[in-house]
């Protein structure tokens, strides 16, 4: 994958991200939840302090610098890398995106915009799930060897 469409992956999932949080920011107001399919899946609007899940609240300035660090890191490695797999580039996009849209809010607001609730387990937000899939796909690249023919016991280096 190049870095043109490696860049416009992440510019999409963190555009994807900003709208939705424009949308429930108008539409929600603290707490508010509405069906999104049955009772199961909801739009729920929280302000998340902490990391992930709202683990280790109050936290906000540590996530703040690990995801200033993080999106630094991939920014280097897409540009110092001038083709990666799919998955790997795919993955490093929705990381940087993701990344960078929870980024944005605790800039902006000091928390971040959570509003997709799974009942009983957490409420998230798109670019949650876009760190998430991004994680799962980097992994997928790193546990099976990257993209290469493994027959000539070549991996990819990234």
């Amino acid at each position: 994958m190049n870095r043109p469409s490696s860049f416009t992956i992440a510019a999409a999932a963190l555009a994807v991200d900003r709208l939705l949080k424009w949308w429930v920011g108008g539409h929600l107001v603290l707490y508010e939840s509405r069906p999104l399919i049955g009772q199961t899946i909801r739009l729920t609007r929280v302000h998340n302090i902490g990391g992930a899940l709202g683990i280790f609240p109050g936290s906000g300035a540590l996530f703040l610098a690990v995801s200033i660090v993080v999106s630094a890191v991939i920014v280097f490695l897409l540009l110092r890398h001038k083709t990666q797999g799919v998955i790997m580039g795919t993955g490093l996009a929705l990381l940087l995106g993701g990344a960078v849209g929870n980024l944005i809010d605790r800039l902006a607001y000091g928390y971040v915009l959570d509003f997709l609730e799974i009942r009983g387990l957490f409420v998230n937000n798109f670019a949650d799930v876009c760190v998430s899939v991004g994680t799962a796909l980097v992994f997928i690249h790193v546990l099976f060897g990257g993209e290469k023919d493994r027959t000539t016991q070549e991996a990819d280096r990234l």
